[in-house]
């Protein structure tokens, strides 16, 4: 995590981390994760469904891949040391599979974190309230034939901007889903992919959409959040600011 890498996720909202945690742990995960679906991975016949959540897995290989030093080393970097939560378990899973039916969950968005009192829906806030970070881990190879996630790069610095009217309270993320859609389709396309134990580590604020499996191999990938230990702040006297913070505030400055 040198200084080339987090401009890099200033500017563009994610960076990847190749070999985050070892092969044989996703190996172990993605074996877990079979055993979940119901499906036979070599039976395509089997697998019914285009999208098959599973939720929060916290078994020992998924503790590992969360707990490797250099996702640790990472965490501290971007979103600031002693800043954020440690996790032993990994949420949820969207697995995708090669399926003639188009999912209904491929519009663009952001994560939300929270559900204010007497709200139904998750919110975002302009301090990303919980969250400090998106990751997406990588449990099988994802090609651009494996429906990757797709990523508007630099979009975490236009969230910024449609999220400030909404102050502390935040809004919803249906209400912010066709804003932050509008606000950031001049931003160029890339792809989550890569191989097992990559890692992508996203501003909160990318915006980022999923898309229709018209491959061949089932794509398995957790998104889980890295929680905040503590609230983000945007006018800290000492200047202290992480990268996470950082952006925030050069997205409201309209800097590119």
């Amino acid at each position: 995590m040198d200084d080339e890498t987090v401009e890099r996720f200033l500017q563009d909202g994610f960076v990847k981390i190749e070999g985050a945690f070892p092969p044989r742990v996703a190996e172990h995960c993605a074996r877990l994760l079979w055993r979940e679906t119901g499906y036979a991975a070599e039976d395509p016949a089997t697998w019914k469904d285009p999208v098959v959540w599973v939720a929060d897995m916290a078994q020992g290989p998924f503790a590992a891949a969360v707990n490797s030093p250099v996702l640790h080393e990472a965490f501290d970097t971007l979103a600031g040391k002693d800043r954020w939560q440690s996790r032993y378990s990994l949420g949820s899973f969207p697995l995708r599979f090669p399926h003639e039916e188009e999912p209904d969950d491929a519009g663009w968005h952001i994560e939300a974190s929270y559900v204010p009192e007497g709200a139904e829906l998750p919110h975002t806030n302009l301090r990303s309230r919980d969250r400090a970070l998106l990751m997406l881990f990588l449990f099988s190879e994802i090609t651009e034939a494996d429906a990757p996630t797709r990523i508007r790069v630099g979009s975490h610095l236009d969230v910024p901007r449609v999220l400030a009217p909404y102050g502390e309270q935040g809004a919803d993320f249906l209400t912010l889903g066709p804003q932050v859609a509008e606000a950031s389709a001049h931003r160029p396309l890339a792809h989550a992919t890569g191989v097992p134990g990559d890692v992508y580590l996203c501003h909160p604020f990318l915006v980022h959409a999923a898309q229709p499996h018209h491959g061949t191999r089932p794509r398995f990938m957790a998104q889980p959040p890295l929680m905040s230990a503590t609230p983000h702040e945007l006018e800290r006297k000492d200047a202290d600011y992480s990268p996470v913070e950082r952006a925030i505030r050069r997205g409201l400055s309209g800097e590119d």
